[in-house]
């Protein structure tokens, strides 16, 4: 893929292409909502899509979110708790880590996001751990590895 290609990720088999990777989510893109608790929206569309950057995949990409569960944790993230000019969204897309292995075989029917804020470079952060921003001071070392805010799904360890 080319860096002016879009990677579109819909199914879990175009998902797996990232499995495992962190991804900083660079535009979050509702088409639903969520109030008092219920998500609101077409309830044939995906409940969201984001533009994602990821050091494994070179270009844009864009993610569908078809799952309640991961469409409520990425909300709380952006939409409830928002976050902070300094801070970015990390999620990581796996089937790998349910608490009961077997689970990924039928993934299909489980959340397979885990979302977290970090300080802001983050991403770069794990891709070189001497990474300096360019704005001068960085995170300590275990600011950059602790998420400030971890919204992971109860199935997965």
């Amino acid at each position: 893929m080319t860096a002016s290609e879009e990677l579109v990720l819909l199914k879990d088999k175009e998902w797996s292409v990232i499995d495992g990777e962190p991804c900083r989510v660079v535009q979050f893109d509702p088409l639903s909502c969520l109030i008092e608790g219920e998500i609101c929206g077409n309830k044939t569309l995906p409940y969201t899509s984001v533009h994602l950057e990821c050091k494994k995949v070179q270009g844009t990409i864009r993610g569908y979110v078809t799952h309640k569960i991961d469409f409520t944790n990425l909300w709380m993230a952006f939409k409830e708790r928002t976050v902070k000019e300094n801070e970015e969204v990390i999620f990581i897309w796996t089937v790998k880590h349910y608490k009961l292995p077997l689970l990924k075989y039928r993934s299909a029917l489980f959340p397979k996001l885990r979302v977290m804020i970090f300080p802001k470079g983050h991403l770069e952060f794990m891709a070189d751990p001497n990474w300096q921003p360019e704005s001068g001071k960085r995170p300590s070392y275990q600011e950059m590895l602790t998420p400030i805010v971890d919204l992971k799904p109860e199935v997965m360890e």
